[in-house]
């Protein structure tokens, strides 16, 4: 009697990348608590944070590093662009 074995594949871990990210952005200071809440969903760590506002400039700017599985980043920088202060969200 011959007994077959199947194996199947272990479940891959997803691997953390780290991604660059600039957001431009009106309304200032005040608007940097929403954009580093939807940065930091779901737990992805935020690194490298540097805001730049600038007195009489419209738009702000704001980079980052984040963690987070490749296949997110789409959505990542989709979520980014849903908030109404944003004017472009994109890798830096």
């Amino acid at each position: 009697m011959s007994v077959s074995t199947f194996h199947t594949p272990a479940p891959r871990s997803t691997m953390l990348v780290r991604r660059r990210i600039a957001t431009y952005f009106t309304g200032g200071a005040t608007q940097v608590p929403a954009l580093i809440g939807a940065l930091s969903q779901q737990g992805r760590p935020v690194h490298e944070l540097s805001v730049d506002i600038r007195e009489g400039v419209r738009e702000s700017s704001m980079v980052c590093a984040v963690l987070l599985p490749g296949e997110e980043i789409d959505h990542l920088l989709a979520r980014l662009r849903d908030l109404p202060a944003v004017v472009s969200a994109e890798l830096a």
